[in-house]
């Protein structure tokens, strides 16, 4: 269970500091970008995606505090982490997102294989904790 919840707390951490700056950056990063048809025309979305995603880093450093209570929400974060890290490749190979973009996507590939293994570990002290509430 240790595991899990460095995991977790790490991920929300990283997760915090990797986001927070965005909020400061959309004229550098809308200059970056090309064309001018991606998600900083239009900045409901850029702005709609660090809010979400910040939330979710919440919701990690809130299951870094009780993996077993919050286990079933692992699927829920090995999605969120999938999600992204798989789509940048597919992007990347198509011409559509930049190589910078792949290291993030990487280190979300990453995280989503350590959010399995937290659910993979917690399975057993799950189950037991199930069993004694019955």
């Amino acid at each position: 269970m240790k595991f899990a919840k460095i995991t977790f707390l790490v991920a929300g951490i990283y997760g915090i500091l990797a986001l927070v700056p965005m909020y400061y950056m959309e004229a550098q990063i809308a200059q970056q970008s090309t064309p001018a048809t991606d998600l900083l025309s239009r900045p409901e979305f850029f702005y709609g995606f660090i809010g979400v995603a910040l939330a979710w880093q919440v919701a990690f450093l809130i299951m870094s505090r009780d993996p077993l209570r919050y286990r079933p929400l692992m699927l829920v974060a090995i999605l969120e982490k999938v999600g992204f890290g798989m789509a940048v490749p597919i992007l990347f190979l198509e011409n559509r997102v930049p190589l910078q973009m792949v290291t993030p996507a990487f280190i979300d590939m990453i995280l989503g294989v350590l959010f399995l293994a937290s659910y993979a570990l917690t399975s057993k002290k799950f189950l037991k904790k199930e069993e004694s509430l019955e």
